[in-house]
């Protein structure tokens, strides 16, 4: 991945302030991922979803994140939690290793649609057959505000709904085509909307997705 698609410096220094707050719903999950599963939480920053994993009753799950201030945060907040800090190279783990992967708040901290498609490809390889991903992330936003910045920084990063906040930290917001481009070795079983309170405080929208790995 290149500097922009890990930006482990930032999330660094941020790792003692920032929330995250992209729902859990084990509910979703309990169908197709029974409570003996193993589950990988891929990019879990400080193990927020970790531990909601944890509390509904999972316990065979690990965390990795490439911020080793995030991972020293859940650790602190989670010593419970299997939390691992990792290089930015492929996931430290065999193929088929896992029955289910979260990916939560994660592609919008990939911006190129090169690193998004390694780090598919990745989860990919490291889910068995049959297993899931549960997706949650951030499509293009309708409002003046969001629109604003994406038509400043399009140039800048070639692609619509990348930018830069104020704090220096570049993002992504998604086309629901590229997501289902992206997910294109899975098939998509369960898809919902909502809306967060963003990391900076801001309202937007959201879509949740479960695909099942062919």
């Amino acid at each position: 991945m290149n500097g922009l698609d890990n930006q482990k410096a930032y999330w660094d220094s941020v790792a003692a302030e920032k929330i995250f707050t992209h729902p859990v719903r084990p509910d979703v999950l309990r169908d197709m991922v029974p409570l003996k599963s193993r589950i990988l939480d891929c990019g879990c920053g400080y193990g927020r979803t970790c531990s909601e994993l944890a509390d509904s009753g999972y316990r065979d799950i690990v965390g990795v994140d490439t911020s080793a201030e995030m991972i020293r945060r859940g650790l602190a907040l989670y010593p419970g939690l299997s939390l691992q800090h990792i290089d930015s190279g492929g996931l430290p783990f065999p193929d088929n290793e896992f029955d289910a992967c979260i990916l939560f708040a994660v592609l919008t901290c990939v911006p190129t649609d090169r690193g998004q498609t390694a780090l598919i490809s990745e989860l990919h390889r490291v889910v068995r057959s049959g297993g899931i991903i549960y997706l949650s992330d951030y499509p293009l936003q309708g409002d003046d505000r969001n629109n604003e910045r994406y038509d400043a920084f399009e140039a800048v990063y070639g692609a619509r709904g990348v930018f830069r906040l104020a704090d220096g930290c570049v993002v992504r917001h998604h086309a629901m085509s590229w997501i289902y481009e992206l997910l294109s070795q899975f098939d998509i079983v369960q898809e919902e909307t909502g809306e967060v309170s963003t990391m900076n405080g801001n309202a937007a929208k959201i879509f949740q997705i479960v695909a099942k790995k062919r």
